[in-house]
Formats: C-alpha cells, structure tokens, sequence
C-alpha cells in the first residue's frame, strides 16, 4: 500500500494527537492522587501507545488487524475512592485531571472522524474508526470514573 501526500500528512498528524496522549497519561499518571485513577492512566497510556504504533504501521505500508466492537468502556467499573460528600484537594486534583483528559479524547476522537475521509483504503479506514472508538470508550471510562467518586 502506497499513501498519498494527504494520507501521508494525515497520519502524522493524528500520531502527533497520539503522542501528546501518551505524554499526558504519563504525566497525569505520576500527579493523579487516587490509586485507581493513576491505573486508568497508566492503562490509557499503553493504549494511546498501540494506537501511535498503529499508525506507525500505516506509515510503513501495512494495515494491523483491528477489533470493531471494543467494549472496554462499556465494561470499566471503578470502585470509588472519594466519599461523596468531601471536597479534598486531591479529589479536585484527580477531577480536573478526569476532565482534562476526557476533553483531549473528545478532540481526538473528532480528529480521527474527520480524517478517516481523507483514505481511499478500506483497511485504512476501518483501523481508524476502529480507533475512533477507542478514543471514545477513554473518555466514557474517565467520565464513570469521575461518576463514581461523584465528580460529575
């Protein structure tokens, strides 16, 4: 498979949203206060991290196999750490944190729902909205964290 300049840009374009989310979980990873959003991160992170490596593959001339009916977001289940009611620091630390990074899921799942347009390949586009879904059930797994320690 040969990529056009356009296909080509686009790619790029989505790795380097694909790197600031590797960076960002990492980072977030290291500041989160709450032991199970500091998992979530750390495992958001590994996933951005295939996505990059996806795309790397793209760019090489192959297309990896992909999984349509991603489920993880539907299947997370966070156990509340925050009571309810308390309004700690760090719970307002970890919110922010929540929220920070499901307003970057929100852009990049745009950007892939916008750029899976720009490829004549089928493989190429199904690998991309295969990933926009991804990109989608990170945000709804950091929305029913931020549901069960009642930050939403």
């Amino acid at each position: 498979m040969v990529l056009s300049e356009k296909e080509t840009a686009a790619i790029k374009d989505l790795q380097t949203q694909e790197q600031t989310c590797i960076e960002k979980y990492g980072r977030y990873s290291t500041e989160a206060k709450d032991p199970v959003l500091v998992n979530l991160f750390t495992d958001l992170k590994k996933k951005e991290q295939q996505h990059y490596d996806s795309l790397g593959q793209v760019l090489s001339g192959t297309v990896p196999k992909c999984n349509v009916n991603d489920s993880h977001g539907k299947e997370y289940s966070p156990t509340a750490t925050y009571q309810s009611a308390a309004e700690s620091e760090d719970k307002k630390l970890d919110c922010f944190l929540a929220t920070d990074c499901i307003g970057t899921e929100k852009l990049v799942s745009s950007e892939y729902n916008s750029d899976v347009f720009v490829f004549s390949d089928p493989d190429v586009r199904k690998l991309l909205a295969d990933i926009q879904v991804e990109e989608q059930n990170h945000a709804e797994m950091l929305y029913k964290y931020k549901t069960a320690n009642s930050m939403s």
